[in-house]
């Protein structure tokens, strides 16, 4: 969670947990904004990141998110985990790109490749780390300075560590200002709110609902 001016930020929290998001998002939002010390009627514009992620924990912030745009009646705006991570980093060179990898909880990596601009250099993908490299050569070239960022650089870092030319970053700010970030890009290049928001996912959800799973029923005919 975070709160700004324009790209300024003004105050975040960030936490790690794997249950109760429901429970814990909404006091962290009144509790950055009392920190901050504004008020929830001083919001211009709500941000929030539709994804990759926990099919739970993306459901759960978009739902905070709707409620709170709603409710205020202000513009909704979504971008992407790997937006948020970009807006967070600009290459460390002219020509340099950007590697944004994403922790899948799995054996692959969610990623997705920037130019030095901010703009995606092709779609993101879920790749394992023996494809990486591969995956960064499709999209940049042999030879070219490639910055890696995400919470899941390290791992990514590792797959291409043959690799030349490579720089390994840390994000030390929170996401969440990432996203505010991207959201303001996306605004002051025309962007309303106006198209709902929806969720964004590389693989499909772990669970099914339980009819989905079920076979039909066999119903037999017999003539006595």
């Amino acid at each position: 969670m975070a709160v700004g001016a324009g790209d300024r930020g003004l105050g975040a929290e960030h936490r790690a947990i794997a249950h109760g998001q429901a429970e814990a998002l909404l006091p962290m939002v009144d509790g950055v904004l009392r920190r901050a010390g504004l008020a929830a009627a001083a919001l211009a514009l709500v941000a929030v990141t539709t994804g990759p992620g926990s099919f739970t924990g993306i459901r759960v912030g978009l739902a905070a998110a709707q409620g709170i745009a709603l409710g205020l009646d202000l513009p909704l705006i979504g971008v992407t985990g790997f937006e948020a991570a970009a807006a967070l980093r600009v290459p460390e060179a002219a020509g340099c790109c950007l590697l944004v990898a994403l922790e899948s909880r799995r054996a692959d990596l969610y990623v997705q490749i920037f130019d030095a601009s901010g703009c995606p250099l092709g779609r993101s993908a879920a790749v394992l780390p023996a494809a990486l490299a591969r995956f960064a050569e499709a999209a940049v070239g042999a030879g070219r300075t490639l910055t890696i960022a995400g919470d899941a650089a390290a791992r990514a870092a590792a797959a291409l560590g043959a690799r030349p030319g490579t720089i390994l970053v840390e994000d030390r700010e929170a996401r969440a200002l990432g996203a505010l970030r991207a959201a303001m890009r996306r605004w002051r290049g025309g962007e309303r709110g106006e198209v709902p928001v929806q969720p964004f996912y590389l693989r499909p959800p772990d669970a099914t609902p339980a009819a989905a799973r079920l076979a039909p029923p066999r119903i037999v005919s017999r003539r006595l």
